[in-house]
């Protein structure tokens, strides 16, 4: 560069006009106390980009910007350098370009990792500047960048059952990427985690057969065959799933329950373990949880706007109980966080009684159930209500007892959110009677009832357009036939979305208000069939009613409706 130019990152960036001279100085005044160099606290403040600060360090240390990775990575060329080495330089390689390896930096100060990568290539390598999210990209799709596939790493694992067994299961406080050189089977349930985590799947399904081992994927709520182990490994790959659960391998005839916490890329990743016995060996499922990645907020759970702004009124009472109903892994909790969220200040106290404590939320005081040494959902709410709260979360009402404990707490003034496993709204007030609780107890603490289901999302980048039929649209229902001759979308398959058609989920919603109408009814004893009904004629929707709404907002398909609502037969019925 020209020696009589300023090379001060500040002063390129005021030449590129990406900032105000007080932005500088303001930067430079509190570098001292915050330590940091000029361009993060500048992003800090929210005056420049990351790609700002890219661009001026481009040209103060004369190394090109590379902006975007997408298409470029070469996966042979990042398996060859250590995971270890790429996440603590925050450098990889990415291309080759005749003679030369282009190499991702994220840091120009950094440069001496440069000549080691060089030694590991062996080969000349050129520095180029790339975004932090570009090499976490590399760092993500790191077991897809080993030379080994599945079924090579499945045909090498024999013999290796001694040194399985011997593992302590103490590798949990190492990133699971670090292990990429472990004994052959580690490596398989690493690459089984690994994927998982990558496909978005909420559930990994271990399940041992006659003649072999099946893995199985639950994503966007439907499972898919991922993998087939030889019988021969059965024993090897489920015990080294129960030695990192920190299970007892010898016991194989009664089920366990377990935990595994890993780092992934940095990640904290929470998996609960489940093995029960079954006819040809131990079958064994966990569940997935990304701390962190949770918390979404009330407007982004899929509500329309007429139950969206009904919820969001409810949940600022000072009193009463709010009940989500659905099945297992309808969304129940994700909703019941969201609306936690919202209520959430620093001027009241909310205590939360949770089996277990699937998010952790801060400012929320949170309990997890033990009901080996008596901590269940009901003693727990009876000490709760000595700690003075202003909002409680139930994590479901599984018995009498929680259910009484649960109207006596909204009653003495508390706002009460709870589950329950019901198929819609007006089976939880019916439910609820049937547990013992007196009707005009029902009446006089539920404030709403949300009953919900999760749809899968047509994939944007492959949907297709088609007018359904009258007879399609008989099957949602009655309300459906206003949209005749309307454009809805269909599933196709792509790239994008591993050509299934879909790409995420959304909730479907029927939520119920506790009016003068359906709290005589149920006071009287009417069946929740009748209920529903009344309900429909006061304006509610049901959940057949609000997914045929988004069918023809181009959200999910007639066959995703249809899928999670076969049960709401009432739904065919007019009002």
């Amino acid at each position: 560069m020209d020696s009589g130019k300023d090379t001060r990152l500040g002063a390129i960036l005021l030449q590129l006009d990406y900032v105000h001279k007080q932005h500088i100085d303001e930067a430079l005044e509190i570098q001292p106390v915050r330590a940091k160099r000029i361009g993060e606290i500048l992003m800090e403040l929210g005056y420049v980009e990351e790609d700002h600060v890219l661009e001026a360090l481009s040209q103060q240390f004369d190394i090109p910007f590379e902006t975007d990775l997408e298409g470029e990575i070469d996966e042979a060329l990042a398996a060859k350098v250590p995971i270890t080495f790429i996440r603590e330089n925050e450098m990889a390689p990415f291309r080759v370009n005749g003679e030369s390896i282009h190499v991702a930096v994220h840091d120009p100060v950094n440069l001496l990792p440069l000549g080691d990568l060089q030694l590991l290539l062996n080969s000349p390598v050129t520095p180029f500047i790339c975004k932090k999210k570009d090499i976490q990209q590399i760092i993500d799709g790191y077991f897809s960048q080993q030379n080994v596939s599945a079924t090579d790493m499945i045909d090498s694992i024999a013999g290796d059952e001694e040194e399985i067994l011997s593992l302590d299961g103490e590798s949990s406080e190492r990133d699971l990427l670090d292990l990429a050189n472990e004994a052959p089977i580690i490596k398989l349930i690493n690459l089984m985690i690994s994927g998982a985590v990558r496909e978005r799947a909420s559930d990994i399904h271990v399940e041992p057969f006659e003649r072999d081992v099946s893995v199985r994927y639950r994503i966007d709520g439907v499972l898919y065959d991922k993998l087939t182990v030889p019988k021969s490994q059965q024993a090897a790959v489920v015990s080294r799933i129960k030695i990192m659960a920190k299970l007892n391998i010898a016991e194989q005839r009664l089920p366990q329950d377990g935990r595994i916490k890993i780092l992934l890329s940095g990640k904290e990743i929470d998996i609960r373990v489940s093995s029960v016995p079954v006819q040809h060996g131990e079958r064994v499922v966990m569940r997935i949880l990304e701390k962190g990645n949770f918390l979404f907020g009330l407007e982004e759970l899929g509500m329309g706007k007429r139950d969206y702004t009904a919820l969001d009124k409810v949940i600022r009472n000072s009193h009463g109980i709010v009940l989500v109903t659905g099945p297992t892994g309808s969304g129940k909790s994700t909703t019941l966080y969201s609306s936690l969220q919202r209520v959430l200040s620093p001027d009241i106290n909310v205590i939360t009684v949770e089996d277990p404590v699937e998010y952790q939320m801060k400012g929320v005081g949170q309990i997890e159930v033990k009901p080996k040494i008596g901590l269940t959902f009901a003693s727990a709410l009876r000490s709760i209500l000595r700690q003075d709260p202003d909002v409680i979360l139930v994590g479901e009402i599984r018995d009498q007892e929680t259910a009484e404990m649960a109207v006596h707490a909204s009653l003495t003034g508390h706002l009460v959110f709870s589950t329950l496993h019901t198929n819609d709204s007006a089976g939880a007030l019916t439910r609820l009677v049937n547990m013992g609780i007196e009707p005009f107890l029902v009446t006089s603490s539920t404030i709403a009832i949300v009953a919900q289901r999760l749809v899968r999302r047509i994939c944007d980048h492959c949907k297709k357009e088609f007018i359904p039929d009258v007879e399609s649209l008989n099957e949602l229902g009655p309300k459906a036939l206003k949209f005749e001759g309307k454009i809805a979308y269909q599933a196709d398959g792509c790239v994008e979305c591993q050509h299934r058609g879909y790409f995420g989920r959304t909730g479907i919603f029927e939520m119920m208000m506790m009016t003068p109408e359906i709290q005589e009814m149920t006071l009287r004893g009417v069946d929740s069939n009748a209920i529903k009904r009344e309900a429909r004629r006061g304006g509610m929707y049901s959940l057949r009613d609000d997914g045929t709404e988004k069918v023809f907002q181009g959200v999910t398909s007639i066959e995703e409706v249809l899928r999670v609502t076969r049960d709401d037969f009432m739904d065919n019925v007019p009002e």
